[in-house]
């Protein structure tokens, strides 16, 4: 999945950022509101990390720039104000939680999975077509009885597919949130790693897992529901 941290302590963004990012997720960084109101206009995110004071404003004025464009994604707020009344102003923004500074990371690597397992529209927290599972809280996947090991960044791919089961998902898609902004590599990296997905992902009988729409991108395979 694809975050958006929105934090101007450059020391704590870099263990969030290295934290989430060893966890499979694509973290875009940004230290002010107005670089972080840039970012969500240009992409598609499916979670934002957003930190309450920030150097050219209050995070919760793109909290609320944010639910006013009427985007759904999920916000984790994060502050060093404790106060009851600064938790409501956030909370009445639009946040979906709210985190107190300072905190463990592993309370926050919780809070974002929590978040994830929320998809928009009406998804249930462990995806499943056919005979694949994937469990986001527990990263594990399952092709029929058999748990299928997978690298993060396998697992986030995966998950997207799954999440748009029935839906083509285009290679420039898949970029945008497997893959962070400043992704550079080789422009065949979806293919390579769709094409190791799809070999451990492989059962004897079973049709494959993943379907390749010649031309456009890959979806999760009819022949596999």
């Amino acid at each position: 999945m694809r975050l958006l941290l929105v934090e101007d302590d450059q020391s704590l963004a870099k263990v969030i950022q290295r934290g989430l990012v060893e966890e499979g997720h694509a973290v875009d960084h940004a230290s002010t509101v107005a670089d972080a109101s840039e970012a969500v206009s240009i992409n598609e995110y499916d979670l934002l990390v957003l930190d309450l004071g920030l150097p050219d404003g209050d995070g919760t004025e793109l909290c609320e720039e944010v639910r006013n464009s009427g985007s759904g994604t999920p916000i984790l707020m994060l502050t060093a104000r404790d106060g009851i009344s600064d938790r409501v102003r956030g909370l009445d923004a639009g946040a979906d939680d709210y985190l107190t500074k300072p905190f463990a990371y592993p309370e926050l690597a919780a809070r974002v999975r929590a978040l994830l397992r929320r998809p928009r529209g009406t998804a249930k927290p462990i995806l499943e077509c056919g005979d694949l599972r994937l469990d986001p809280a527990s990263h594990t996947v399952w092709r029929g009885a058999i748990m299928v090991p997978l690298t993060p960044r396998e697992f986030s791919l995966l998950e997207y597919l799954l999440r748009h089961t029935g839906q083509v998902c285009t290679r420039e898609s898949l970029l945008e949130h497997v893959w962070d902004a400043h992704y550079d590599g080789l422009s065949n990296v979806v293919d390579v790693h769709v094409a190791n997905l799809r070999r451990k992902l492989e059962q004897p009988g079973a049709p494959d897992a993943i379907e390749t729409i010649r031309g456009v991108g890959y979806r999760i395979a009819e022949a596999a529901a």
